[in-house]
This record gives structure tokens, sequence and C-alpha cells, in this order.
């Protein structure tokens, strides 16, 4: 599940920075499919940036980041 969330993340932020409206909208649709799909056994801080749409710190915690910046909710511990 994992996976496939990691690669959706990047195709959404590849069409983010082409600012490609198509590929933008169907991204966000398939993460939000993924996260309730996947939602029982998803790490509960992945759940966190996927509900807020933190979609950069999302794929640096599924690239084993430690140092994910802290946002208004106060960050990864």
């Amino acid at each position: 599940m994992e996976d496939r969330i990691k690669a959706s993340l990047i195709s959404l932020l590849d069409g983010i920075k082409r600012a490609d409206g198509a590929c933008i909208a169907s991204g966000m649709a398939q993460l939000d499919e993924l996260l309730e799909e996947g939602r029982p056994s998803l790490h509960p801080q992945l759940v966190h940036f996927l509900e807020r749409r933190s979609y950069p710190k999302a794929l640096q915690f599924l690239g084993g980041e430690s140092a994910i910046p802290a946002g208004s909710c106060g960050g990864r511990p």
C-alpha cells in the first residue's frame, strides 16, 4: 500500500510542478481512495499528512526522513 501511495504522491507532485490540472485532480482523488482503503494499516502520522493534504511531508515520511519540518500541528516526533 505504501508503495502505491508513494508512486501516487510522486505523480501528483510532478503534476503540480507542471500545473497540469487534470493530473492534479486525478492524483488527489487517487490518494483519497488509497487513504480510505489503507487507513486501518497505515501509520497514524502518514494518515495525518494525507488527510491534511501535506503531500510533500507524506512523501518525506515514506522516504524515511526524520527531519520533517513541523507545521501548525507540531510535526513528527
